[in-house]
Protein backbone atom coordinates (compact mmCIF):
# COMPACT_ATOMS: atom_id res chain seq x y z
CA UNK A 1 0.00 0.00 0.00
CA UNK A 2 1.65 3.21 -1.03
CA UNK A 3 2.08 5.95 1.64
CA UNK A 4 0.16 9.16 1.44
CA UNK A 5 1.52 12.08 -0.31
CA UNK A 6 3.58 14.69 1.01
CA UNK A 7 1.84 17.90 2.26
CA UNK A 8 2.70 21.49 0.40
CA UNK A 9 3.76 24.16 2.02
CA UNK A 10 4.84 27.57 0.40
CA UNK A 11 3.97 31.03 0.61
CA UNK A 12 1.79 32.48 -2.00
CA UNK A 13 2.74 35.86 -2.07
CA UNK A 14 5.69 37.40 -3.31
CA UNK A 15 8.38 37.51 -0.29
CA UNK A 16 8.36 41.48 -0.07
CA UNK A 17 6.39 43.72 2.36
CA UNK A 18 2.50 44.59 1.64
CA UNK A 19 -1.19 44.02 3.33
CA UNK A 20 -1.44 40.67 3.06
CA UNK A 21 0.40 37.48 2.95
CA UNK A 22 -0.43 34.64 1.90
CA UNK A 23 0.88 30.96 3.77
CA UNK A 24 -0.86 28.16 2.01
CA UNK A 25 -0.74 24.09 2.95
CA UNK A 26 -2.11 21.21 0.08
CA UNK A 27 -2.90 17.64 1.36
CA UNK A 28 -3.66 15.18 3.90
CA UNK A 29 -2.14 16.96 6.93
CA UNK A 30 -3.01 20.08 5.90
CA UNK A 31 -5.94 20.67 8.22
CA UNK A 32 -3.52 19.50 11.45
CA UNK A 33 -0.77 21.51 10.45
CA UNK A 34 -3.01 24.35 9.96
CA UNK A 35 -4.13 24.38 12.87
CA UNK A 36 -0.94 23.83 14.83
CA UNK A 37 -0.80 27.45 13.55
CA UNK A 38 -3.54 28.23 14.75
CA UNK A 39 -4.87 26.83 17.41
CA UNK A 40 -8.30 28.71 18.05
CA UNK A 41 -9.83 27.18 14.90
CA UNK A 42 -12.41 24.56 15.69
CA UNK A 43 -11.52 20.46 15.06
CA UNK A 44 -13.65 20.24 12.40
CA UNK A 45 -14.21 23.80 10.45
CA UNK A 46 -16.70 24.71 8.38
CA UNK A 47 -15.30 24.27 4.90
CA UNK A 48 -14.85 27.87 2.84
CA UNK A 49 -15.68 29.77 6.22
CA UNK A 50 -13.34 32.48 7.03
CA UNK A 51 -12.22 32.02 10.73
CA UNK A 52 -10.59 35.33 12.43
CA UNK A 53 -7.52 33.57 14.22
CA UNK A 54 -4.44 33.79 16.62
CA UNK A 55 -1.26 32.69 14.67
CA UNK A 56 1.13 31.14 17.42
CA UNK A 57 4.77 29.78 17.70
CA UNK A 58 5.39 26.69 19.71
CA UNK A 59 5.73 28.27 22.84
CA UNK A 60 2.07 29.45 22.23
CA UNK A 61 3.39 33.29 22.37
CA UNK A 62 1.18 34.71 19.50
CA UNK A 63 2.71 36.16 16.65
CA UNK A 64 -0.15 37.79 14.29
CA UNK A 65 -3.77 37.57 13.83
CA UNK A 66 -5.45 36.98 10.56
CA UNK A 67 -7.94 34.53 8.80
CA UNK A 68 -8.13 30.92 8.23
CA UNK A 69 -9.60 29.29 5.76
CA UNK A 70 -10.16 25.68 5.14
CA UNK A 71 -11.05 23.96 1.83
CA UNK A 72 -12.10 20.18 2.02
CA UNK A 73 -11.08 17.64 -0.55
CA UNK A 74 -12.28 17.18 -3.26
CA UNK A 75 -13.37 20.36 -3.58
CA UNK A 76 -10.60 22.72 -3.67
CA UNK A 77 -7.91 24.36 -6.36
CA UNK A 78 -5.54 20.93 -5.97
CA UNK A 79 -8.46 18.10 -5.21
CA UNK A 80 -6.43 17.72 -1.80
CA UNK A 81 -7.45 19.22 2.00
CA UNK A 82 -6.16 22.69 1.53
CA UNK A 83 -5.28 25.23 4.18
CA UNK A 84 -4.49 29.44 3.78
CA UNK A 85 -3.38 31.37 6.55
CA UNK A 86 -3.47 35.03 5.60
CA UNK A 87 -1.62 37.15 7.99
CA UNK A 88 0.32 40.54 7.53
CA UNK A 89 2.54 40.83 5.08
CA UNK A 90 5.52 41.02 6.77
CA UNK A 91 8.14 38.79 4.56
CA UNK A 92 10.22 37.78 8.74
CA UNK A 93 6.54 36.62 10.09
CA UNK A 94 5.46 34.47 7.05
CA UNK A 95 9.05 33.04 7.04
CA UNK A 96 8.33 32.37 10.97
CA UNK A 97 5.21 30.57 10.13
CA UNK A 98 6.08 28.80 6.83
CA UNK A 99 9.62 27.37 9.36
CA UNK A 100 7.49 25.99 12.00
CA UNK A 101 4.94 24.08 9.20
CA UNK A 102 7.69 22.67 7.68
CA UNK A 103 8.67 21.16 11.31
CA UNK A 104 5.72 18.88 11.01
CA UNK A 105 7.27 15.37 9.63
CA UNK A 106 4.27 15.05 6.96
CA UNK A 107 5.43 18.39 5.68
CA UNK A 108 7.96 19.70 2.54
CA UNK A 109 8.24 22.69 0.73
CA UNK A 110 6.58 23.01 -2.53
CA UNK A 111 8.42 23.51 -5.89
CA UNK A 112 7.99 25.71 -8.39
CA UNK A 113 3.86 25.03 -9.82
CA UNK A 114 3.79 22.00 -7.58
CA UNK A 115 -0.15 22.95 -6.03
CA UNK A 116 -1.23 23.61 -10.20
CA UNK A 117 0.56 19.89 -10.71
CA UNK A 118 -1.57 18.33 -8.27
CA UNK A 119 -4.43 20.08 -9.25
CA UNK A 120 -3.48 18.54 -12.73
CA UNK A 121 -2.70 15.14 -11.64
CA UNK A 122 -6.02 14.88 -9.37
CA UNK A 123 -8.24 16.04 -12.81
CA UNK A 124 -9.01 19.91 -11.19
CA UNK A 125 -7.30 21.13 -14.34
CA UNK A 126 -6.48 20.03 -17.93
CA UNK A 127 -2.85 20.52 -18.89
CA UNK A 128 -3.95 23.62 -21.24
CA UNK A 129 -6.34 25.23 -18.40
CA UNK A 130 -2.65 24.32 -15.79
CA UNK A 131 -0.36 26.24 -18.60
CA UNK A 132 -3.14 28.90 -18.67
CA UNK A 133 -2.47 29.75 -14.66
CA UNK A 134 1.68 30.85 -15.33
CA UNK A 135 0.49 32.54 -18.52
CA UNK A 136 -1.63 34.70 -16.26
CA UNK A 137 0.39 35.16 -13.99
CA UNK A 138 3.45 36.09 -16.21
CA UNK A 139 0.80 38.40 -18.32
CA UNK A 140 1.94 41.76 -18.60
CA UNK A 141 -0.38 43.44 -21.37
CA UNK A 142 -4.15 43.45 -21.21
CA UNK A 143 -4.39 40.80 -24.86
CA UNK A 144 -1.89 38.70 -22.81
CA UNK A 145 -4.55 38.57 -19.74
CA UNK A 146 -7.55 37.90 -21.50
CA UNK A 147 -5.80 35.17 -23.45
CA UNK A 148 -4.94 33.57 -20.21
CA UNK A 149 -8.12 34.05 -18.77
CA UNK A 150 -9.97 32.84 -21.47
CA UNK A 151 -7.47 29.70 -21.43
CA UNK A 152 -8.16 29.39 -17.92
CA UNK A 153 -12.01 28.82 -18.20
CA UNK A 154 -11.35 26.39 -20.67
CA UNK A 155 -11.65 28.29 -24.20
CA UNK A 156 -8.72 26.16 -25.65
CA UNK A 157 -9.03 22.85 -23.85
CA UNK A 158 -12.49 22.85 -25.67
CA UNK A 159 -10.94 23.29 -29.00
CA UNK A 160 -8.49 20.50 -28.02
CA UNK A 161 -11.03 18.08 -26.76
CA UNK A 162 -13.33 19.00 -29.90
CA UNK A 163 -10.16 17.74 -31.83
CA UNK A 164 -9.03 14.75 -29.64
CA UNK A 165 -12.53 13.13 -28.93
CA UNK A 166 -13.49 12.09 -32.47
CA UNK A 167 -9.22 11.67 -33.05
CA UNK A 168 -10.21 9.04 -30.15
CA UNK A 169 -13.17 7.66 -31.74
CA UNK A 170 -11.23 7.05 -35.14
CA UNK A 171 -8.68 5.05 -33.49
CA UNK A 172 -10.98 2.65 -31.91
CA UNK A 173 -12.53 2.28 -34.72
CA UNK A 174 -9.51 1.60 -36.98
CA UNK A 175 -8.28 -0.61 -34.70
CA UNK A 176 -11.42 -2.29 -34.14
CA UNK A 177 -11.45 -3.47 -37.79
CA UNK A 178 -7.76 -4.86 -37.60
CA UNK A 179 -8.19 -6.84 -34.63
CA UNK A 180 -11.94 -7.88 -34.69
CA UNK A 181 -12.52 -7.76 -38.29
CA UNK A 182 -15.88 -9.86 -38.19
CA UNK A 183 -17.28 -7.81 -34.87
CA UNK A 184 -16.40 -4.48 -36.19
CA UNK A 185 -16.57 -4.99 -39.91
CA UNK A 186 -17.75 -0.96 -41.72
CA UNK A 187 -16.27 0.66 -38.76
CA UNK A 188 -13.67 1.94 -41.08
CA UNK A 189 -16.20 3.66 -43.66
CA UNK A 190 -15.65 6.94 -44.33
CA UNK A 191 -12.32 6.92 -42.34
CA UNK A 192 -10.38 9.10 -45.18
CA UNK A 193 -13.01 12.29 -44.88
CA UNK A 194 -13.03 11.68 -41.45
CA UNK A 195 -9.28 11.89 -41.14
CA UNK A 196 -9.40 15.27 -44.14
CA UNK A 197 -11.84 16.98 -41.59
CA UNK A 198 -9.28 16.22 -38.47
CA UNK A 199 -6.45 17.56 -39.86
CA UNK A 200 -8.27 20.66 -41.49
CA UNK A 201 -9.32 21.54 -37.65
CA UNK A 202 -5.69 20.79 -36.28
CA UNK A 203 -3.88 23.08 -39.01
CA UNK A 204 -6.63 25.70 -38.26
CA UNK A 205 -5.63 25.91 -34.62
CA UNK A 206 -1.74 25.68 -35.18
CA UNK A 207 -2.64 28.67 -37.37
CA UNK A 208 -3.03 30.54 -34.24
CA UNK A 209 0.44 29.63 -33.06
CA UNK A 210 1.77 33.39 -34.80
CA UNK A 211 -1.29 35.53 -32.47
CA UNK A 212 -0.49 32.98 -29.48
CA UNK A 213 3.22 34.31 -29.37
CA UNK A 214 2.74 38.11 -30.02
CA UNK A 215 0.60 37.76 -27.15
CA UNK A 216 2.92 36.03 -24.82
CA UNK A 217 5.91 38.24 -25.83
CA UNK A 218 4.59 41.15 -27.18
CA UNK A 219 5.44 42.61 -30.77
CA UNK A 220 8.33 43.33 -31.92
CA UNK A 221 8.73 46.45 -34.19
CA UNK A 222 11.81 48.51 -35.27
CA UNK A 223 11.74 52.39 -37.16
CA UNK A 224 14.93 52.04 -39.37
CA UNK A 225 15.90 54.50 -42.53
CA UNK A 226 18.51 56.78 -43.82
CA UNK A 227 19.45 59.40 -41.17
CA UNK A 228 17.61 62.71 -40.51
CA UNK A 229 14.63 60.85 -41.51
CA UNK A 230 12.69 61.70 -38.50
CA UNK A 231 12.87 58.29 -37.06
CA UNK A 232 13.38 59.47 -33.38
CA UNK A 233 11.24 62.49 -33.47
CA UNK A 234 8.35 59.58 -35.06
CA UNK A 235 9.57 57.26 -31.97
CA UNK A 236 9.17 59.91 -29.10
CA UNK A 237 5.61 60.76 -30.64
CA UNK A 238 4.84 57.17 -30.66
CA UNK A 239 6.02 56.48 -26.86
CA UNK A 240 4.36 59.39 -25.77
CA UNK A 241 7.48 61.25 -24.20
CA UNK A 242 11.37 62.28 -25.13
CA UNK A 243 13.18 59.48 -25.16
CA UNK A 244 15.35 59.58 -28.24
CA UNK A 245 17.86 62.12 -28.36
CA UNK A 246 16.62 64.64 -31.38
CA UNK A 247 18.94 66.93 -33.59
CA UNK A 248 19.52 68.83 -36.89
CA UNK A 249 23.02 66.94 -36.70
CA UNK A 250 22.54 63.48 -38.75
CA UNK A 251 23.95 60.66 -37.27
CA UNK A 252 22.18 61.32 -33.75
CA UNK A 253 21.08 58.03 -32.28
CA UNK A 254 23.96 55.72 -32.54
CA UNK A 255 22.33 52.44 -30.48
CA UNK A 256 19.13 50.79 -30.41
CA UNK A 257 16.40 52.60 -27.94
CA UNK A 258 13.61 50.41 -26.72
CA UNK A 259 10.07 51.65 -25.23
CA UNK A 260 7.16 49.31 -24.15
CA UNK A 261 3.75 50.71 -25.57
CA UNK A 262 0.10 49.06 -25.15
CA UNK A 263 -1.85 50.07 -28.14
CA UNK A 264 -5.91 47.96 -28.10
CA UNK A 265 -4.10 45.63 -24.97
CA UNK A 266 -1.09 44.63 -27.53
CA UNK A 267 2.36 44.85 -26.05
CA UNK A 268 4.67 46.58 -28.41
CA UNK A 269 8.17 46.77 -28.04
CA UNK A 270 9.20 50.11 -30.31
CA UNK A 271 13.19 50.10 -31.51
CA UNK A 272 14.62 53.45 -32.59
CA UNK A 273 17.76 52.39 -34.59
CA UNK A 274 20.82 54.30 -36.04
CA UNK A 275 20.32 55.75 -39.11
CA UNK A 276 21.89 54.50 -42.22
CA UNK A 277 24.21 56.10 -44.68
CA UNK A 278 27.32 55.20 -46.97
CA UNK A 279 29.90 56.70 -44.96
CA UNK A 280 29.04 56.80 -41.11
CA UNK A 281 32.01 57.37 -38.39
CA UNK A 282 33.53 54.64 -36.34
CA UNK A 283 31.13 54.71 -33.14
CA UNK A 284 28.64 55.67 -35.68
CA UNK A 285 28.90 52.61 -38.19
CA UNK A 286 28.94 50.24 -34.91
CA UNK A 287 25.21 51.30 -34.01
CA UNK A 288 24.23 50.77 -37.89
CA UNK A 289 25.45 47.47 -37.33
CA UNK A 290 23.61 46.93 -34.85
CA UNK A 291 20.79 48.08 -36.53
CA UNK A 292 20.81 45.54 -38.91
CA UNK A 293 21.00 42.88 -36.70
CA UNK A 294 17.87 44.03 -34.71
CA UNK A 295 16.09 44.39 -38.19
CA UNK A 296 16.63 40.71 -38.26
CA UNK A 297 14.56 39.79 -34.76
CA UNK A 298 11.40 41.94 -35.32
CA UNK A 299 8.15 41.22 -36.11
CA UNK A 300 7.96 44.15 -38.24
CA UNK A 301 10.36 46.94 -39.33
CA UNK A 302 8.87 50.51 -40.21
CA UNK A 303 10.73 52.33 -43.14
CA UNK A 304 10.96 56.26 -42.66
CA UNK A 305 12.12 57.76 -45.60
CA UNK A 306 12.18 61.77 -46.18
CA UNK A 307 9.96 63.37 -48.11
CA UNK A 308 12.64 63.95 -50.90
CA UNK A 309 13.16 60.19 -51.10
CA UNK A 310 12.96 58.68 -54.60
CA UNK A 311 11.84 55.39 -55.58
CA UNK A 312 15.37 54.06 -56.26
CA UNK A 313 16.45 55.04 -52.60
CA UNK A 314 13.28 53.26 -50.86
CA UNK A 315 13.70 50.42 -52.65
CA UNK A 316 17.35 50.30 -51.38
CA UNK A 317 16.31 51.11 -48.12
CA UNK A 318 13.64 47.91 -48.08
CA UNK A 319 16.53 45.73 -49.28
CA UNK A 320 18.31 45.85 -45.61
CA UNK A 321 15.29 44.67 -43.84
CA UNK A 322 16.15 41.13 -44.98
CA UNK A 323 13.52 38.93 -44.98
CA UNK A 324 11.41 41.14 -42.34
CA UNK A 325 7.96 41.89 -43.15
CA UNK A 326 8.72 45.95 -43.95
CA UNK A 327 5.93 49.11 -43.55
CA UNK A 328 6.93 51.72 -45.55
CA UNK A 329 6.13 55.49 -44.49
CA UNK A 330 6.79 59.48 -45.76
CA UNK A 331 8.06 60.63 -42.38
CA UNK A 332 8.82 64.56 -42.08
CA UNK A 333 5.20 65.44 -43.99
CA UNK A 334 5.25 69.01 -42.14
CA UNK A 335 8.72 69.70 -44.07
CA UNK A 336 7.99 72.04 -47.35
CA UNK A 337 11.37 71.20 -49.37
CA UNK A 338 10.11 73.04 -52.82
CA UNK A 339 6.49 71.81 -55.15
CA UNK A 340 8.83 69.64 -57.00
CA UNK A 341 9.83 67.52 -54.34
CA UNK A 342 6.28 67.72 -52.74
CA UNK A 343 4.64 66.23 -55.74
CA UNK A 344 6.93 63.59 -55.62
CA UNK A 345 6.65 62.70 -52.13
CA UNK A 346 3.11 63.25 -52.70
CA UNK A 347 3.08 60.55 -55.39
CA UNK A 348 4.97 58.39 -53.07
CA UNK A 349 2.52 58.64 -50.46
CA UNK A 350 -0.11 57.38 -52.86
CA UNK A 351 2.19 54.39 -53.83
CA UNK A 352 2.44 53.70 -49.95
CA UNK A 353 -1.02 54.03 -49.27
CA UNK A 354 -1.18 57.40 -48.16
CA UNK A 355 1.12 56.85 -45.17
CA UNK A 356 2.56 59.99 -44.61
CA UNK A 357 3.51 61.03 -40.61
CA UNK A 358 5.20 63.92 -38.99
CA UNK A 359 6.76 63.09 -35.63
CA UNK A 360 6.66 67.02 -34.69
CA UNK A 361 2.98 68.06 -35.36
CA UNK A 362 1.63 64.36 -34.61
CA UNK A 363 0.24 64.24 -38.65
CA UNK A 364 -0.34 60.93 -39.23
CA UNK A 365 0.58 59.31 -36.22
CA UNK A 366 -2.86 57.68 -35.50
CA UNK A 367 -3.13 56.54 -38.60
CA UNK A 368 0.16 55.14 -38.28
CA UNK A 369 -0.57 53.23 -35.14
CA UNK A 370 -3.88 51.71 -37.01
CA UNK A 371 -1.71 50.45 -39.95
CA UNK A 372 0.63 49.06 -37.07
CA UNK A 373 -1.50 47.08 -35.84
CA UNK A 374 -3.42 45.98 -38.53
CA UNK A 375 0.07 44.69 -39.85
CA UNK A 376 0.83 42.61 -36.85
CA UNK A 377 -2.81 41.60 -35.38
CA UNK A 378 -4.79 41.12 -39.20
CA UNK A 379 -8.53 41.13 -38.23
CA UNK A 380 -9.95 40.72 -35.03
CA UNK A 381 -9.03 41.96 -31.53
CA UNK A 382 -6.04 40.65 -29.41
CA UNK A 383 -8.48 39.63 -26.71
CA UNK A 384 -10.21 37.04 -28.90
CA UNK A 385 -7.03 35.09 -29.12
CA UNK A 386 -6.34 31.36 -27.96
CA UNK A 387 -3.39 31.05 -26.35
CA UNK A 388 -1.15 28.62 -28.63
CA UNK A 389 2.19 28.28 -26.59
CA UNK A 390 5.07 27.38 -28.71
CA UNK A 391 4.59 23.88 -26.68
CA UNK A 392 1.57 23.68 -28.27
CA UNK A 393 2.51 24.42 -31.60
CA UNK A 394 5.46 22.07 -31.99
CA UNK A 395 2.68 18.91 -30.47
CA UNK A 396 -0.57 20.61 -33.31
CA UNK A 397 2.30 20.60 -35.91
CA UNK A 398 2.92 17.08 -34.81
CA UNK A 399 -0.21 16.08 -34.85
CA UNK A 400 -1.56 17.42 -38.46
CA UNK A 401 1.74 16.13 -40.46
CA UNK A 402 0.72 12.64 -38.96
CA UNK A 403 -3.18 13.03 -40.19
CA UNK A 404 -1.92 14.41 -43.40
CA UNK A 405 0.13 11.24 -43.53
CA UNK A 406 -3.07 9.25 -42.50
CA UNK A 407 -4.64 11.19 -45.37
CA UNK A 408 -2.49 9.41 -47.77
CA UNK A 409 -2.73 6.43 -46.28
CA UNK A 410 -6.42 6.02 -46.34
CA UNK A 411 -6.18 6.25 -50.73
CA UNK A 412 -2.61 4.94 -51.00
CA UNK A 413 -1.96 2.32 -48.28
CA UNK A 414 -2.93 -0.41 -45.44
CA UNK A 415 -5.34 -0.07 -42.77
CA UNK A 416 -2.70 -0.64 -40.34
CA UNK A 417 -0.60 2.46 -41.56
CA UNK A 418 -3.55 4.80 -41.58
CA UNK A 419 -4.47 3.42 -37.87
CA UNK A 420 -0.32 4.05 -37.06
CA UNK A 421 -0.58 7.54 -38.32
CA UNK A 422 -3.62 7.92 -36.56
CA UNK A 423 -2.34 7.11 -33.30
CA UNK A 424 0.75 9.16 -33.77
CA UNK A 425 -1.37 11.85 -34.31
CA UNK A 426 -3.83 11.03 -30.79
CA UNK A 427 -0.44 10.72 -29.01
CA UNK A 428 1.31 14.08 -30.60
CA UNK A 429 -2.11 15.47 -29.14
CA UNK A 430 -2.44 14.43 -26.34
CA UNK A 431 0.51 16.31 -25.50
CA UNK A 432 -1.56 19.47 -25.04
CA UNK A 433 -4.49 17.90 -23.62
CA UNK A 434 -2.16 16.19 -20.92
CA UNK A 435 -3.49 12.78 -21.65
CA UNK A 436 0.28 11.34 -22.94
CA UNK A 437 2.52 14.17 -21.14
CA UNK A 438 5.58 12.00 -19.69
CA UNK A 439 6.95 13.01 -16.69
CA UNK A 440 9.42 14.84 -18.21
CA UNK A 441 6.69 17.01 -20.12
CA UNK A 442 5.56 17.64 -16.90
CA UNK A 443 8.61 19.20 -15.03
CA UNK A 444 9.56 21.28 -18.16
CA UNK A 445 6.14 22.49 -18.09
CA UNK A 446 5.89 23.04 -14.51
CA UNK A 447 9.06 24.44 -14.12
CA UNK A 448 8.26 27.57 -14.95
CA UNK A 449 5.78 28.36 -12.25
CA UNK A 450 6.55 30.27 -9.32
CA UNK A 451 6.71 28.63 -5.91
CA UNK A 452 3.82 28.64 -4.36
CA UNK A 453 1.34 28.28 -7.20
Amino acid sequence: MSSPPATLAALATAPTAGAVGILRLSGPAALEVGRTLAPGVPASPTPRHAYLASFVEASGAVLDEGLFLFFRAPHSFTGEDVVELQAHGSPRLLRMLLARALEHPAVRPAGPGEFTRRAFLNGRLDLTRAEAVADLVAADSEAAVRAAAAGLSGALSARVRALEEPLRSLHADLEGVLNFPEEAEGADEGAGARVSELRAAAEALLAEVGRGRLVRRGARVALYGPVNAGKSTLFNRLVGEERALVDEEPGTTRDVLEARVEWEGLGIALLDTAGLREAPGRVEALGIARTREVLATVDLAVLVLPPESSEEEARRWLGAAGATAVLRVAGKCDVRVGREAVDDASLSRREWGGLSVSGLTGEGVEGLRSTLLSRLWGGGAPSAVALVSERHADALRRTAEALSRAEAASRFSTLEVLSGEVGLALESLGEVSGTSASEALLDAIFQRFCIGK
